[in-house]
């Protein structure tokens, strides 16, 4: 479901390293490279790489490239095969990933509710932040009907192309939208793929307070999405997926319901004053 081009995300860190960040600090070279390799590697998720398919993809020298895997691998930040030719991540990206949720003040007050929501409408509940173009789920709980063998947690997926991400669009100028250029990408046939169209959902969105997915991301699932609004403009969004087969007129209006209160009781239970970190 995630899947971000190699090539276009390390032409942009390449390209950081030859000028100051926002900071007025200069990117350190071998930083971004590392940064580079692992985001292309978590991209491919269970499809490993090749030394070679590294080197072209990131346009690395293969001797550096060689090193740089070495390395990592006796860090444990990416791991081979048993003949030392295939590369994917490492399990200390696991505990990392794990590591930013624990520690995510947002996240750990949010969690309760998503257990409330899912247990009032036995369907799937999602926590997702907005990061650049994508949303990336910080939680899931699964419906009572269908339980998933694989996590969605840290999993990414488009903004323009589900109630998540559009609930959080929606709470940006349409000049401000962190957008890819050209045609938007198709997940289904219900995709947006021009801004004409998703521009015209957004203000709907604005109009209803929440946001409607119908099979633009996942064939036969529609889904319901709400901004948090404990951040301005929002970076967090809860959604509820139903499968539309049992999509009543009176399922979807409770399913509505459930969230908006859900939103109000997250929205209301933050600390004013919590004494964490502001992140940004």
């Amino acid at each position: 479901m995630p899947e971000s081009s190699g090539g276009r995300g390390a032409q942009e860190t390449q390209g950081a390293q030859e000028t100051r960040g926002a900071r007025g600090v200069r990117g350190v070279k071998s930083a971004s490279r590392t940064v580079a390799l692992l985001e292309l590697l978590a991209a491919r998720g269970d499809r490993p790489a090749r030394l070679d398919e590294l080197a072209e993809e990131l346009d690395v020298p293969r001797s550096s490239m060689y090193q740089l895997l070495q390395t990592l691998i006796d860090c444990g930040w990416v791991r081979s095969d048993t003949t030392g030719s295939l590369y994917g991540i490492g399990i200390r990206a696991l505990f990392t990933g794990t590591s930013y949720l624990d520690s995510d003040p947002h996240v750990r007050l949010v969690r309760p509710y998503l257990d409330q929501a899912s247990d009032a409408l036995g369907e799937t509940i999602h926590l997702a932040r907005l990061d650049g173009p994508d949303v990336v789920y910080l939680a899931t709980r699964e419906s009572h009907e269908y339980l998933r063998t694989i996590s969605r947690v840290g999993r990414r997926i488009p903004a323009h192309a589900g109630a998540l991400g559009k609930a959080l669009l929606a709470e940006r100028p349409d000049t401000g939208l962190p957008l890819p250029e050209g045609p938007l990408r198709a997940l289904t046939e219900n995709t947006h793929t021009t801004r004409t169209t998703l521009l015209t959902d957004l203000a709907g969105v604005r109009a209803r307070g929440h946001s409607i997915d119908r099979e633009e991301t996942v064939p036969g699932i529609a889904g319901f999405g709400f901004a948090l609004r404990y951040d301005s403009p929002a970076t967090d969004a809860i959604s509820c997926s139903v499968p539309v087969a049992r999509l009543s007129e009176a399922h979807e209006a409770r399913v509505i319901a459930v969230m908006r209160e859900t939103r109000t009781k997250i929205e209301g239970a933050l600390p004013s004053a919590s004494g964490a970190p502001d992140w940004r």
